[in-house]
């Protein structure tokens, strides 16, 4: 465990490289911050016994003058050493969660589907403050009490040795109680860190699907698991604060035994005549002992800030270090494909074992309008899973335009392969912005004029704000049918050489269906386009049915030819399905 964190420090240390000239300013405000902070009880020392005992008053202000100089120049080294510290803690944590959040990006889907979304959350967000902790109140913080322990040990001895023995002598009890303190509170943070991860993860899921819970009367029952799940997070932090209310009053008791023996022997000393000992020394060890035991103790303290800080650090580049879940780049940019699609034996399983696709063969020719039916787990959004690689085949080949889609890089890939939902996630912004997703090269004109084109600009324009106006988070100021509107504009302006619709009409009123048909007579046009059919219009009009079942093709041809085939599958979901939302 050691060794883990070691490392997971060192890799944290790796991202302060572009900082090094601020972290040469931490190391040297650090010592001017101890040799000052150490110097004052020297000064003080020297006042008592040289001007104050034999009344000197011009050598007493003088010396008071420059321990006012000195206290000066040492709030000044904590200013800058806090300051810089703190900032370069932000800025390397600022580095590690822009590298986390696009590293997250890349992932591949399956990802997606095993980790919850409350814990990535965690990982960037609360885990990485814990490393901006590291420096601003753990790392440098240590080592600045180290230096300043250093320093005020050394004046010690050098003041009187006699003395300094006897304050050295509480120090192992000290020591040891804190290496118990540390090893328990680490346990104590990781129990604490997991039990954070669990709440985030149960809130996130819970607030997502507020709906469900409201609507199947779940309140009382959801509001129970979080009990459970607060009252475990409630247990971690007591922990953590009874092992910090059992150390802290042993610190202190050591510490005030400590200056109570120097005092009684250091006054012992001066009745009985010692000249190695002084009044001067007395008021300068009731500083320095302060100095010695209070970062001690607090180094403890800082030492479970940087542990924690550490641990989130493990879990922050355990998913940094998830190389084998990025998904491969080739090294073709794919340019405007003329559209010609071919599945080759392509087999796959998101679970091994279990294969939802089994030898799947297909050719779509350039410009075709492809429907694909089936039940439900038939396999048809895997289809379109895999044409955007958001998982890769278990064996067989997808083909675009004669060259397989794995060596194209994966940017210029999925700039020519549009895609329209049946559950349409839209960001918290303007209805402009969700649907050129801010790039650049889609202007507010080009938008108009598609909207324009295909009769939802007037829809637009009846919202607030008009292009401006903000759905909130989800699009949960616009319809099913909005969303899917604006969706589907999104796919248009983006002028994909592939359009798919998986489900796309599924879920919208009578209204948005017209005027989806409408665009979507006018985006297939000379465009390849795959449609997963449920609406009966979109399924006749199709150049090609591709009839899936468990995982296979078992039919294809056009709507009248499948229908004339009296067992067959098509006729049989024609009139089970189609037939019917027909008639109704």
């Amino acid at each position: 465990m050691k060794v883990i964190q070691s490392i997971s420090l060192k890799k944290v240390m790796h991202y302060a490289k572009p900082y090094q000239k601020r972290l040469y300013m931490v190391v040297l405000f650090s010592i001017t911050l101890s040799v000052f902070a150490a110097v004052r009880p020297y000064l003080l020392k020297q006042t008592i016994d040289t001007y104050l005992k034999v009344h000197d008053q011009v050598g007493l202000l003088n010396y008071i003058i420059l321990m006012g100089v000195v206290l000066v120049l040492e709030v000044g080294s904590q200013f800058f050493f806090t300051y810089w510290a703190s900032w370069l803690g932000q800025d390397i944590v600022k580095d590690i969660r822009e590298k986390l959040f696009h590293h997250i990006t890349t992932f591949r889907m399956k990802y997606f589907d095993t980790e919850p979304v409350g814990k990535l959350v965690t990982r960037s967000v609360t885990d990485i403050e814990s490393i901006a902790s590291i420096f601003s109140q753990g790392l440098f913080m240590i080592v600045s009490d180290l230096m300043k322990m250093t320093v005020v040990l050394g004046i010690m001895f050098y003041m009187n040795w006699k003395l300094s023995f006897i304050v050295i002598l509480g120090m192992p009890v000290l020591l040891y109680a804190t290496r118990i303190f540390q090893q328990k509170m680490k346990v104590a943070f990781e129990e604490v860190r997991n039990q954070v991860a669990n709440l985030n993860t149960f809130v996130q899921e819970r607030v997502t699907g507020m709906k469900i819970v409201q609507l199947f009367n779940r309140e009382e029952i959801e509001l129970e698991k979080f009990k459970k799940i607060n009252e475990l997070h409630n247990k971690a932090w007591l922990k953590n604060i009874l092992y910090n209310s059992i150390f802290f009053p042993i610190a202190d008791i050591l510490s005030s035994l400590t200056l109570g023996m120097v005092v009684w022997y250091g006054g012992w000393n001066i009745m009985h005549g010692d000249t190695m000992t002084t009044f001067g020394d007395l008021f300068a060890y009731t500083m320095l002992i302060g100095m010695l035991f209070n970062p001690l103790r607090q180094i403890a303290d800082k030492f479970n800030v940087m542990q924690m800080g550490i641990i989130a650090a493990e879990r922050v580049f355990e998913v940094l270090e998830r190389e084998d879940l990025v998904q491969e780049n080739g090294n073709v940019t794919a340019g405007h494909f003329k559209g010609d699609l071919t599945l080759e034996n392509v087999h796959f399983s998101y679970i091994e074992g279990e294969e939802v696709l089994k030898g799947i063969n297909l050719d779509i020719n350039a410009g075709e309008t492809i429907a694909i039916v089936g039940a439900t787990g038939a396999g048809k959004s895997t289809i379109i899973n895999l044409l955007n690689r958001f998982y890769e085949i278990s064996n067989g080949r997808i083909l675009i335009d004669g060259t397989d889609i794995n060596e194209f890089d994966l940017y210029s890939l999925r700039r020519q392969i549009a895609i329209v939902l049946q559950d349409v996630f839209l960001f918290a912004d303007t209805i402009l912005n969700n649907i050129t997703l801010d790039n650049p090269d889609i202007s507010r004109e080009e938008v108009i004029l598609a909207a324009e084109r295909i009769g939802v600009h007037n829809f637009i324009m009846s919202l607030p704000g008009g292009y401006d106006y903000n759905v909130k988070e989800r699009g949960a100021m616009l319809s099913s049918g909005q969303r899917q509107l604006i969706a589907f504009l999104r796919a248009y302006v983006s002028n994909p050489s592939i359009l798919i619709l998986d489900e796309a009409t599924s879920s919208i009123d009578t209204y948005s269906e017209e005027l989806i048909q409408l665009a979507t007579e006018k985006i297939t046009k000379g465009r390849t386009s795959i449609v997963i059919a449920h609406r009966l219009a979109t399924v006749i009009n199709a150049d090609k049915i591709i009839v899936m079942d468990k995982g296979q093709i078992v039919e294809e041809g056009k709507h009248f030819e499948l229908i004339a085939k009296p067992e067959g599958y098509y006729k049989s979901l024609y009139e089970s399905q189609f037939l019917s939302n027909e008639i109704s």
